[in-house]
């Protein structure tokens, strides 16, 4: 079988893949399920074009990483070629342990579980099914294997990953805020005393990059009424499944049903449990026909939320620096209450309060270095002479207030 296929990426034209293993990884069923996970979650419900996979990702930030290798191997680099496989293998998985919705429904589904401790164990397990070819992508990927900065281009401040989803994110959702010069800083990249360093000359694109970043964060990621959309999706699982837990049944797909019925610990997660199999089943198509199954549901709290989800009647969001006010949000909770004719505790389901955080970068966790022309190595923030560059080293916090619309 001729396994030498090209990949036509919107982004960055023609993919190939590199290797009959990466190859028979992309076929395998756990990164095929990818194609059925949006990338962005409920985005969609703002911008439109949002509608790309966890799957179109994945194989961007693997086309990053080998060009990322060709550069670093063309400045003297030394990456052996099972070296650049499983550098190319551990991007490519890096995400395949995301469930749907990617990360609106993430410790929804399973509490205390992220993506990134179910994609190792997916990786353990396609390991013992390709007879230990993986081992090598598995410790990159965990910051195991003896060379760090191999770590860093899959999982840092400057890695694949991050360069890929602000590219094609912006490009998806049409915010040009959010493009990258991914080119010219993937060209810039160095290695020095086993870290990846950025080259002097590259430092405004990497300003911009974090500067994109932010921006993305405000515009797409948090934006009020993407947040609206996701709280409202992780209502309806929580209402679900605390009438599950007490005892209703629902016609959905079984494994959906599996985790909707089931409180599963942490611990009883890995690579030999069924639930490690069963949440290898789970896409976005589970959760959407879940909920139109329950918008039909005798329960007035589980129906109001399905049909206000379905016909993109969104929670309004007060979005501010200072909490909101105890007594205001007391008042909407009665007046819910009133509304729906259902007990104030029910009606946290249509009024509650929560908090976001934006960091657009993080000073002293894995650095973005420069390599200054005389050989000395600075962080990006000490680096640059815009000023602006420390304000995005400060965590803002914003507390939102959402409720349903008509009850002010």
């Amino acid at each position: 079988m001729n396994k030498k296929k090209i990949i036509n990426d919107p982004v960055y034209g023609f993919i190939s893949i590199p290797s009959d293993l990466v190859f028979d990884l992309i076929e395998h069923p756990y990164f095929q399920r990818l194609r059925y996970i949006k990338q962005l979650g409920m985005t969609h419900l703002v911008y439109p074009g949002a509608l790309h996979t966890r799957f179109h990702h994945a194989i961007g930030a693997m086309h990053l990483m080998g060009t990322a290798i060709e550069t670093l191997c063309n400045k003297g680099g030394t990456i052996t070629p099972e070296e650049k496989e499983g550098l190319l293998i551990a991007i490519l998985l890096h995400d395949i342990g995301h469930g749907p919705f990617s990360h609106a429904l993430e410790q929804t589904i399973i509490e205390g579980i992220d993506h990134e401790h179910i994609s190792i164990l997916l990786m353990d397990k396609l390991n013992q099914q390709f007879h230990g070819q993986l081992s090598l992508a598995i410790a990159i990927f965990k910051g195991t294997y003896h060379k760090k900065f191999m770590h860093q281009l899959v999982s840092s401040q400057l890695d694949m990953d991050r360069m890929d989803y602000l590219n094609r994110d912006s490009f998806f959702t049409g915010v040009s805020e959010g493009v990258i010069s991914s080119d010219r800083i993937i060209k810039m990249l160095n290695v020095k005393d086993d870290n990846v360093t950025v080259e002097e000359k590259g430092i405004y694109s990497i300003e911009k990059f974090l500067i994109a970043r932010r921006l993305m964060y405000w515009q797409v990621y948090l934006h009020k009424t993407v947040i609206a959309a996701e709280q409202l999706l992780c209502k309806i699982f929580n209402r679900s499944r605390e009438l599950a837990l007490m005892g209703q049944k629902f016609n959905i797909t079984p494994a959906l049903s599996h985790f909707l019925d089931n409180i599963i610990p942490r611990e009883a997660f890995n690579d030999g449990s069924i639930h490690l199999d069963i949440f290898a089943k789970l896409d976005d198509t589970d959760v959407m026909a879940a909920v139109k199954v329950w918008a039909d549901s005798s329960d007035l709290v589980l129906s109001t939320l399905c049909n206000n989800f379905i016909q993109r009647k969104l929670f309004h969001v007060d979005m501010a620096s200072t909490p909101p006010d105890e007594d205001f949000v007391a008042g909407l909770r009665r007046k819910a209450a009133a509304k729906y004719n259902i007990t104030e505790e029910e009606a946290g389901y249509f009024v509650f309060t929560d908090v976001i955080r934006n960091n657009a970068y993080n000073k002293g966790d894995g650095n973005i270095q420069i390599l200054m022309k005389n050989g000395d190595i600075k962080d990006i923030a000490q680096a640059s002479d815009n000023s602006n560059l420390e304000a995005l080293t400060k965590t803002v916090k914003k507390y939102i207030l959402c409720y349903s619309k008509g009850l002010v």
